[in-house]
């Protein structure tokens, strides 16, 4: 089986791998001789050994596609509660991985797969490359258009914004592309359209973007204090267990998963250099000793670190 290793997993790589973690979670967490055996049975377009399917879910390498396509058609096939449509998996996985391998730029549709396909790929609560487009290239967004053709609305970015947007989105993926985000867009499909949302002002999951965004930024933001300050991750979990502020709930769910013996040994060894191993929920587990609180301060569309604040148990040094 050809691979490309991967010494330094890029953002890109490791977005591959959580997805992998998450549908190997739903199937059950079936073993890798197992998973092997299931690919080896069905009529799938490779053979992959239990050590490949090993290094491909742990991120040790970048496998061919018909690789990473076995996998995920077979643990979409193995999921029960609820089921998963193995096409439409597979279909989801192939711009994650197209994007490790091409970087950014891998991660759009051609401008043909988005005339062949349907709505925008948001049905996980998560932003697509192709989802961004839609809502940058809806002129709802940047104009109070005429009120014969939308409802009055305050618009949420300048013209010039919107303009510039436009044109860097022709310069790196096509004048064609563009044109054809746009068109499907003006023709009524475009993000909320299902709930009914005025011609695109809303994005339907918003709250759970907000969620995703705010959780990822706050990882980021853990890393960047794990690598500097030693000790944190410890203090910061003596803080929690005296921090009489705290939400009941959130108290005994975090006391609850201190019961699993093997997540706590993840949690005790997270660091920037381990972090892409861990398990969603030793992430989880982590940003719940470090992180009171977080939320949005400034509008929607600004980047991370202007739009969420982050309230720690343990609060930065002054030199940060």
């Amino acid at each position: 089986m050809a691979t490309n290793s991967v010494p330094l997993p890029n953002e890109a790589h490791q977005e591959l791998v959580r997805a992998l973690e998450e549908l190997h979670r739903a199937a059950g967490h079936p073993g890798m001789r197992k998973v092997s055996a299931l690919i080896a049975e069905g009529d799938y377009p490779a053979v992959v050994s239990h050590e490949g399917v090993r290094t491909t879910l742990k991120g040790l390498n970048v496998p061919r596609w018909e690789t990473v396509q076995s996998i995920v058609a077979a643990l979409a096939a193995a999921c029960v509660d609820p089921p998963r449509d193995p096409t439409a998996e597979v279909a989801r996985f192939l711009p994650l991985w197209r994007a490790v391998r091409e970087g950014e730029p891998g991660g759009m549709k051609s401008a043909r797969e988005l005339a062949l396909s349907q709505g925008w790929g948001t049905n996980d609560g998560r932003w697509t490359a192709e989802a961004v487009v839609g809502m940058m290239i809806n002129p709802f967004n940047a104009i109070e258009i005429a009120p014969a053709l939308a409802v009055p609305h305050e618009p949420v970015i300048s013209e010039d914004e919107w303009v510039h947007a436009g044109v860097r989105l022709i310069e790196e993926h096509g004048a064609e592309f563009a044109l054809r985000a746009l068109l499907r867009t003006l023709k009524g499909d475009y993000l909320g359209a299902e709930q009914g949302s005025p011609f695109g002002y809303r994005y339907p999951d918003q709250e759970a973007v907000e969620i995703h965004t705010a959780f990822r930024y706050g990882c980021d933001r853990i890393l960047q204090r794990l690598a500097a300050e030693p000790n944190l991750l410890q203090r910061s979990i003596s803080a929690m267990h005296v921090d009489e502020t705290m939400d009941r709930e959130d108290r005994i769910e975090m006391l609850r998963a201190e019961a699993d013996v093997s997540l706590m040994r993840e949690v005790m060894v997270a660091s920037p250099e381990t972090w892409h191993q861990l398990s969603e929920e030793a992430h989880h587990q982590v940003f719940g000793y470090l992180v009171k609180t977080i939320g949005p301060v400034g509008r929607f569309g600004l980047p991370p670190e202007q739009r969420f604040h982050i309230t720690w148990r343990i609060p930065e040094p002054p030199s940060a």
